[in-house]
Order: C-alpha cells, then sequence, then structure tokens
C-alpha cells in the first residue's frame, strides 16, 4: 500500500512535465506548418513581382494597401524591405528553434540566428516607419499598438543579443524566444482574425473600416498572449512548479493550439493559398 502510494507521487510529476512539453511541441509543430504556408505565400506573391519591377513590384496589390505610393521613395523602399526580410523572419524563427538544428548544424544556427535578429530589427524599423507616414490600416489605437510590437521586437532583439555576446545562453534562448513570438506577430494577427471569423462571422469587426472591438484586443492580443504563455511555460519549467500549475497551463494551451489551427485553415483557404 506504501509502494504503491509513493510510486503515484513519484509518477506524478513526471506525467504533468510531460504533459506540458508534448502540449509545447504540438503548438509549435502546427505554428511551424502554419509559419511555412505564409513563408510560400509571401515568396509566390510579393517576389517575383519585386524581382521583375523592383520597388514598382508591389504596385496594384490590393491585399498590400501601403505597398507601393507614387513619389514616396523612402516608403516604398521601406515596404519592399519590410516583405523581403518577412521571409527570413516568418521561415527562420521556427527553424531557430528546432533543438535538432541547434545540436547537428550549430554553424548554420547561429547564421540564421545573426540574420533572423538583423531581418526582425531592420523589419521593425520599416514597419514603425510606414505606420506612422503611411496611416493605410485601422486608426490611431491600431498605430498604437502595432508600434509596440515593433518597440518590444526591438527591444527583445537587444536583450537577446546582449545576452549571447555574455556568455548566458539558458538567458539567450528565452530572450530569443520572446523575440520569436513578438517577430511573429504580424502572422498570429491573420491567425486569429481568420479563425475569430470562421467561428463567428467576425463579430466585433467592421471590415470597411477595419476597426472594432474585436480588432482593439487582437491588436495587443497579438503579441501580449503569446508572450504570457511563454512567461507560463517558463515557470511550467522550473522544479517548484506544482502539478495544478502544470495542468492549467496544459489546459489553457490545449483549446489555443486547436483555435490556432482553425485559424490557420481558415487563413490558408481564405487568404494565403487563393493568391499564390
Amino acid at each position: 500500500m506504501n509502494d504503491a502510494v509513493l510510486s503515484s507521487t513519484q509518477i506524478r510529476p513526471f506525467d504533468t512535465r510531460r504533459a506540458v512539453n508534448l502540449s509545447v511541441t504540438t503548438w509549435f509543430s502546427i505554428a511551424a506548418i502554419g509559419h511555412g504556408i505564409f513563408l510560400a505565400y509571401i515568396l509566390a506573391v510579393f517576389y517575383p513581382p519585386i524581382a521583375q519591377s523592383g520597388l514598382h513590384g508591389l504596385q496594384g496589390l490590393d491585399h498590400l494597401p501601403a505597398g507601393f505610393r507614387e513619389g514616396d521613395t523612402l516608403g516604398n523602399l521601406a515596404a519592399v524591405a519590410h516583405v523581403l526580410l518577412a521571409a527570413i523572419v516568418i521561415g527562420g524563427g521556427p527553424l531557430q528553434l528546432v533543438p535538432a538544428v541547434r545540436r547537428y548544424a550549430p554553424m548554420f544556427h547561429r547564421w540564421l540566428g545573426r540574420s533572423y535578429l538583423l531581418a526582425a530589427v531592420l523589419s521593425s524599423v520599416g514597419g514603425l516607419y510606414m505606420i506612422w507616414t503611411r496611416h493605410s490600416v485601422g486608426n490611431l489605437w491600431s498605430q498604437i499598438t502595432i508600434s509596440i510590437d515593433g518597440v518590444l521586437i526591438l527591444v527583445f532583439a537587444f536583450m537577446a543579443l546582449h545576452n549571447v555576446l555574455a556568455g548566458r545562453i539558458a538567458e539567450h534562448r528565452r530572450w530569443a524566444l520572446r523575440l520569436f513570438m513578438v517577430a511573429s506577430a504580424v502572422w498570429f494577427f491573420r491567425v486569429v482574425l481568420m479563425g475569430w471569423a470562421m467561428l463567428t462571422g467576425g463579430w466585433g469587426i467592421d471590415w470597411e473600416s477595419f476597426t472594432g472591438p474585436f480588432v482593439y484586443a487582437l491588436g495587443l492580443g497579438q503579441y501580449l498572449v503569446p508572450l504570457a504563455m511563454l512567461q507560463w511555460y517558463f515557470h511550467c519549467q522550473k522544479r517548484e512548479a506544482g502539478h495544478r500549475t502544470q495542468i492549467a497551463f496544459v489546459s489553457t494551451l490545449v483549446p489555443l493550439t486547436v483555435f490556432m489551427a482553425t485559424g490557420i485553415f481558415a487563413a490558408s483557404m481564405g487568404m494565403w493559398l487563393p493568391r499564390m
């Protein structure tokens, strides 16, 4: 009887920790697939016209309203750079987080990390410039929430670089994960938006002005929710994390993962694949 109780007590932390790891692995695998589809969309839709026509390549793309404006050379450069660098951010982010890449291709991992860091920073700077000079989507609230994400990208990129140069690898990886979350906010936004539209018909969204309570909430949620879940995951990895905390984390992440998968399907079928 005592042996059975002791055995049960020993297995419980292992099982909950395993559940946490499994739920995170599942979330990441589905997110990586979604990033891959978005990457294919970027490469298929934006790269060919830019390669053929340069800055004018973004002209006439109705799904990129701030893409090209006659006479605005600096803004057009920012738009083209933003789109081109997005491929590195969206495609390189998930690849950079795969443990096997770090383990078996450390040189590739380091160079990809440098490229990802630089692309995220430059894309963020270009995005901030376009947000405050072109005013193409949403209202002032949209500009503020997107700008907060841009600033977070710059801060997290600095912290990731600072810690790796100081040899604090564990801290570097934490900041790199935070950077991945905020740099992928543009992807989270589209996935959540389309998933919500599919499940609710677009409640809380004025599509013509692209405003409304859900759009306002999503403006902050696109990076605050992923960051909160990531911080919760960090806590679950600590030895003092209790059984209930780990179960609560899994119980929250699983439905979020299901919703994310729904959003990936909706965005793929409604936004990305039809334009490729």
